[in-house]
């Protein structure tokens, strides 16, 4: 199915972007992590990786044209697809886009020169001085489309160090995830808003790079505190919204276009996601075969790397048999005193707590339970794994389920909008995943049109991503209809939240053995409880019962969801 791909915002004030050139013309094959394009922005030019396999059927404007963020960049899907229905929004873009290149020069000249120079010492005394306009300047970036504020998880860069474009700069912990940013400019890293552990605002001071000596970093210290940090309502509003579009179509990932790292034997070409994947995983690139462009290393030329022998990465430990044993033992002292431990919430929990506590009370809850006969998914995942190219759960085989009778019960694929029903044409399945720090949610997306090994394939993936905090925006984001399951835990029957927007949820308890009477005799069969929770003010009672019927007739006769 063809995937739109919108114009990203690529920087924290950026509002449009110019295409300095186009690495793939429409009718090429693209892989994932090939390069898309390379955008102008207003303060570096980036490259767009592209995050899904396919073939590119249209794009949104050619070399040297603009397009505002949000606007339709590419589209990328199957040879001789349709896409008329996907283009018809992006013709407005297009008109646009053509519209403001008839603009008479002079306007664009102004244009040009109404950036904000680096501030010295003499300007300083400006009764405002609007830093969001000023190259030194970093603002903290809107990195979830629920964030409103970043707790500094630590800084790779101290006062005083260089930066290059691409280097990481800190490790910024969202409501979601814990995320790196990198810088988009070369110089000195004059200030930073906030030490480690400290919170920072969206939109507020998060640092200062400039050329030592020629910015005023107390009068740009000064205004933000001023108040004079952010740009307008309406561009706030803007940078909200282009959030969310970008969460919900999974934009292509941004990487600075100066990737190439200098080795012995010359230039290697690698994206900066691979390097710091093979720098984690103590892999020379050098060994690492590229797939990308020119023999480009991407992220899955790493992933998929399996060194002959392997070497010990520079943050390896190992662990002698006595150590492990000794850590293996719990150490217990005894106190006779009243003690506690305070705990600061971390910005997940405190996410959590707000749009679930929402969520409880602002929508009414009610709860169906079924019981399912297992005996035959059971059997069908044996065969299924022995011909699987991955490991099948039952988790996979009741997403797939869910997916399925979403098609027949669009009522359930649904969200509750106040003054309307919102119901979804696609269908993107969320599986709950339990991380120290609290709860989050990875989405298979379109999971209905996808087999079981392709939904297992991606799941596995997004747990893994989820566990070690390396999710990205667009894959826990989205979902039309989620699933809790803690059958693996012993849960036997349990109710959960609703996790917005969707307006239902499901509880997955384990698989049981019972007794029952066979015909004349007894016996033992496999049966697993679910029980459904569902917001009464877009789903009925009976709508949500059907549902459940159809997962029930998916999961008891599995070969159903083949044909």
């Amino acid at each position: 199915m063809a995937e739109v791909i919108l114009m990203p915002r690529l920087s924290d004030t950026m509002t449009e972007g110019v295409i300095a050139a186009w690495h793939k013309k429409v009718g090429d094959k693209v892989k994932k992590g090939d390069l898309l394009a390379e955008v102008e922005t207003d303060k570096a030019t980036m490259e767009l990786e592209s995050y899904k396999d396919g073939t590119l059927l249209h794009i949104g404007t050619e070399k040297g044209g603009k397009l505002q963020v949000n606007d339709l960049l590419a589209i990328i899907g199957s040879p001789g697809e349709d896409i008329s229905s996907l283009t018809k929004g992006g013709g407005a873009a297009k008109e646009k886009n053509e519209s403001k290149k008839a603009e008479p020069k002079k306007a664009s000249s102004e244009k040009s020169t109404s950036k904000e120079p680096a501030i010295s010492k003499e300007t300083a005394t400006a009764t405002a001085i609007d830093i969001s306009k000023m190259e030194e300047v970093v603002l903290m970036p809107r990195l979830s489309d629920t964030m409103t504020e970043g707790v500094i998880a630590a800084w790779h860069k101290d006062v005083g160090d260089n930066v290059k474009k691409g280097d990481i700069l800190a490790e910024i912990e969202t409501d979601k995830a814990t995320m790196e940013l990198e810088s988009y400019k070369n110089g000195t890293l004059l200030f930073q808003g906030a030490g480690k552990g400290e919170k920072i605002q969206v939109n507020e001071l998060l640092c200062i790079i400039g050329e030592k000596g020629k910015v005023d970093v107390d009068a740009v210290v000064a205004a933000a505190k001023g108040g004079v940090t952010s740009p307008s309502t309406g561009s706030q509003q803007s940078s909200s919204e282009s959030s969310k579009a970008e969460s919900a179509k999974g934009l292509a990932t941004p990487a600075v276009s100066t990737e190439e790292q200098s080795t012995g034997n010359g230039r290697m070409k690698a994206s900066p996601l691979a390097k710091k994947l093979a720098k984690e995983k103590g892999i020379d690139l050098k060994a690492v075969q590229g797939s990308g462009d020119g023999g480009r290393i991407v992220k899955a030329d790493v992933d998929s790397f399996s060194p002959q022998s392997t070497v010990p990465g520079p943050h390896s430990k190992t662990t002698t048999p006595a150590t492990a044993a000794q850590q293996a033992v719990a150490k217990f002292s005894p106190t006779t005193e009243e003690k506690f431990t305070d705990t600061p919430n971390s910005q997940m929990r405190k996410t959590i707590a707000r749009r679930l506590g929402e969520s409880m009370f602002a929508a009414p809850h009610f709860y169906l339970t079924m019981e399912i006969n297992m005996d035959n998914a059971i059997a069908a995942r044996v065969q299924m794994n022995e011909i699987s190219p991955v490991k099948i759960s039952f988790q996979d085989m009741i997403i797939k389920a869910c997916a399925m009778a979403l098609r027949q019960h669009p009522a359930v694929n649904s969200s509750w909008m106040g003054d309307f029903i919102r119901t979804y044409h696609h269908i993107h399945i969320g599986s709950a995943v339990a991380v120290p720090e609290g709860l989050i949610v990875p989405v298979i997306k379109f999971a209905d049109q996808k087999s079981f090994s392709q939904i297992a394939a991606e799941a596995k993936e997004l747990y893994g991503k989820a566990k070690d905090k390396k999710l990205q925006p667009h894959e826990f984001s989205g979902n039309t209809f989620t699933i809790s399951n803690l059958g693996m835990m012993d849960i036997e029957e349990f109710t959960a939240i609703i996790n917005p927007p969707d307006s239902c949820i499901m509880a997955v308890g384990k698989i049981k053995e019972i007794v029952v009477k066979k015909g004349e005799a007894f016996g033992l069969t496999n049966v697993m409880k679910v029980t459904m929770s569902c917001d009464h003010r877009s789903v009925d009672g009976a709508v949500g019962a059907a549902f459940l019927q159809t997962v029930k007739k998916f999961m008891e006769n599995p070969i159903g969801m083949l044909v």
